[in-house]
């Protein structure tokens, strides 16, 4: 399908200010062009303020697309490429996605205090039970490895040492060998709780205290909520080659 002068006008507008173009945004550019126009503008915002870099950006579009919440593979690729494009290494995209991968501990952040609440409501609790000296010494490796402590996890550690043990270990791999400044490793976690597919609010709070503790911006904040508001634009990826696909089957009946 040929296309108009203002379609053609929009599109290059499009790979000028996101720098991608593919199947997909044709689609969306001959089925209805004023709503890519105006996703175009939504999700050109942190592109134009530019808090951040580039670079960090296309890590925070990895973050938000790789969570266990969303797995929307293809923006994993296209911001992968993105990220390198912009100079990103492998060892900072994969930094990335060691930290989005904690997410699924939020079972845990989530459940855990629920069942103090249920045991209490049974009788089968009075309060918290003193740490023995191995629960002490895990939060302080815990605290010296992520550099902060949070209320959330102390009946985490009381109930479940086992499990906040490996936790603690696994959660600690970017923090001891990453690359990343930390700031911008609070951003990842920023990014997946602030997600519409996650919303986790005592995890965003928290970051985002400590991200300012080191050193970020509300405008840099604020940048990277900008990136993971787009998502609820895959609806349209994802359902709009279908549609064409199925417009295209119904023709030929």
């Amino acid at each position: 399908m040929s296309l108009t002068a203002e379609q053609k006008k929009l599109k290059n507008r499009f790979i000028e200010v996101r720098g991608t173009w593919g199947p997909v945004w044709e689609t969306l550019l001959n089925l209805d062009s004023d709503f890519l126009a105006a996703y175009l503008n939504f999700s050109a915002v942190p592109w134009r303020k530019n808090h951040l870099d580039a670079k960090t950006k296309e890590l925070i579009y990895v973050a938000v697309d790789a969570a266990a919440t969303h797995l929307y593979e293809p923006g994993i690729r296209e911001h992968i490429r993105a990220a390198l494009s912009h100079g990103a290494t492998a060892q900072e995209i994969m930094e990335v996605i060691e930290l989005t991968s904690t997410l699924g501990i939020h079972s845990m952040n989530i459940g855990v205090p629920l069942l103090v609440e249920v045991l209490e409501e049974a009788g089968l609790r009075a309060g918290p039970a003193m740490l023995t000296e191995h629960q002490k010494q895990l939060k302080a490796e815990f605290t010296a490895n992520r550099g902060y402590w949070h209320e959330f996890w102390d009946e985490m550690l009381e109930l479940d040492p086992e499990l906040f043990e490996a936790y603690t270990e696994f959660s600690s791999v970017p923090w001891k060998n990453g690359t990343l400044e930390p700031k911008v490793k609070e951003f990842v976690y920023i990014a997946f709780d602030t997600a519409a597919t996650h919303l986790y609010v005592p995890g965003l709070k928290l970051h985002m205290k400590n991200a300012i503790g080191y050193g970020a911006t509300a405008g840099e904040i604020l940048e990277v909520m900008e990136i993971a508001s787009v998502i609820g634009f895959h609806a349209a990826t994802t359902a709009v080659p279908i549609l064409a696909e199925e417009l295209a089957a119904k023709e030929e009946e």
